[in-house]
């Protein structure tokens, strides 16, 4: 089936390329969902990116309100209207100001869209929100009719439209209009729970064509609507062979001599105050003095107190925040939901391009969802990242006095390289231990280190290794 792009990013790969070219699509929600900002940008992006001039006929907002509304989204609809792309027809419809004598049809809009559609060359149609015509009229059945025509006059013109609808009780749309508008129907979903919003998207039918049938989260932001389409990609990402320095020598060594396999994920799990934060900002910093760029999501405290933080141990990030290679994202997890979490995530990486990323710590989601669904969020997080081969470190905080290994058995499964950090008592003194205790594909030590925060960084003592300097490699590869 021919595909016409809609131009919004996920929303193209969910639907495998776009909407039905040359035939209508419903797009239902409720007030609020993100019904009339779709559709506007499904007429922007085919005006500035496909060369496709888009006719907007609203029948709730006149042109200079709509305007308004997504100029904070960089979309500029007097501008695309003066350059001959873009055309907005306000239909007013006042039920006190009508009366019905005779029989009625929609004929008058048939001549105003078509005068409309003819004066600009337009490919594609928007009507927002076509339920306000049965408003004006008190015979729903013959409007059903007229609407069944329409569509069919839209298919014989080859335009690619698309008809906004508010969502009913129980069913999709308040008059039916999904048992005709039967090519296409996508359903924007605005839900609360636990006093934390988000939105979502369902391709609900697609005729002809394959597409993504799961809930998709998506985010209305400064560049306007954009798609998250979480699928897990699969398992057909490359492996790469290159290393990339952790950033501490000593533990470079415990993990064979050269590090992390570049594209794989690390995660550095331990108990409060154990150096989890110290040894991710080591790595961030190797990043950057490599002249690679570094995204650095915070959960639990500003960029400012971070950064204040490593300078105590010799760690000074901010030339590299200067020279645009390190760029942080501080968010609190109850700000939102973990699909809106996920989102922002994706987005960010897309838009920032680093080579490695670190999530500190990745534990405090749980706060805004249970394990099963941070599991989840990380899966998707991960197969983005490892098809882009971007090198990814979590870390996780570890309540005390429970087994590590029972813990964090449902988020280290996902990880190629797992590093447990410990603090032990010896004569009234807390002494922090490290160990690797899985790194697939490497021949790691399986030693337990002493380490130390020192005012030049982290240090790894080699007292318990098998020879001065070397800790004893193993052959273990996971």
């Amino acid at each position: 089936m021919p595909k016409c792009p809609t131009g919004i990013h996920g929303l193209d790969e969910i639907t495998l390329g776009g909407l039905p070219r040359g035939r209508p699509t419903l797009i239902c929600g409720g007030a609020g969902s993100g019904k009339t900002l779709l559709g506007t940008s499904f007429l922007v992006h085919g005006a500035e990116r496909f060369d496709e001039p888009g006719v907007l006929m609203t029948f709730e907002e006149n042109g200079e309100e709509i305007a308004s509304d997504v100029a904070s989204l960089g979309f500029d609809l007097p501008r695309l209207v003066s350059e001959g792309k873009l055309l907005v027809d306000y239909v007013r419809i006042e039920r006190s100001e009508i009366e019905e004598t005779g029989e009625y049809d929609l004929e008058g809009l048939f001549v105003r869209l078509d005068h409309a559609v003819r004066s600009i060359g337009a490919k594609r149609v928007v009507l927002d929100t076509i339920e306000s015509l049965f408003a004006g009229l008190s015979n729903a059945s013959v409007l059903r009719a007229e609407l069944r025509r329409l569509f069919r006059w839209l298919k014989e013109k080859n335009l690619t439209a698309v008809v906004t609808a508010e969502r009913g009780d129980g069913t999709l749309t308040r008059q039916g209009l999904e048992e005709y508008v039967s090519d296409a129907v996508i359903l924007l979903d605005h839900r609360v729970r636990e006093q934390i919003s988000t939105r979502r998207l369902r391709v609900v039918k697609y005729r002809g064509s394959h597409h993504g049938t799961n809930e998709y989260p998506f985010l209305i932001g400064a560049e306007g609507l954009s798609v998250l389409p979480v699928t897990s990609l699969g398992l057909s990402h490359s492996a790469s062979t290159d290393k990339i320095p952790s950033g501490v020598l000593e533990l470079d060594r415990m993990l064979g001599g050269k590090g992390y396999f570049r594209g794989s994920t690390i995660l550095i799990s331990g108990t409060a105050g154990t150096g989890k934060t110290s040894l991710a900002g080591h790595f961030a910093q190797a990043a950057c003095l490599r002249g690679e760029r570094c995204l650095y999501f915070l959960f639990e405290e500003s960029p400012e107190q971070l950064m204040r933080n490593l300078s105590s141990i010799g760690i000074d990030l901010r030339p590299w925040v200067a020279k645009g290679l390190l760029k942080f994202h501080a968010d609190r997890p109850s700000r939102a939901g973990l699909e809106t979490h996920l989102a922002v995530m994706y987005e960010l990486v897309r838009d920032f391009t680093p080579s490695i990323t670190v999530v500190d710590p990745v534990t405090n989601l749980l706060a805004v969802g249970t394990l099963d669904d941070v599991q989840g969020m990380l899966t998707r997080v991960i197969d983005y990242l490892k098809v882009s081969s971007i090198t990814a470190l979590f870390t996780s905080l570890t309540p005390g006095k429970i087994e590590l290994e029972e813990t964090e058995a449902g988020i280290s499964s996902l990880m190629d390289t797992w590093i447990v950090l410990t603090i032990r008592e010896v004569e009234r003194e807390r002494r922090r231990q490290i160990c690797v205790l899985k790194s697939r594909g490497v021949a790691h030590s399986n030693r337990i280190n002493e380490f130390e925060l020192t005012d030049r960084g982290l240090r790894i003592s080699d007292r318990d290794a098998e020879r001065p300097g070397r800790p004893r490699p193993t052959t273990r590869g996971g």
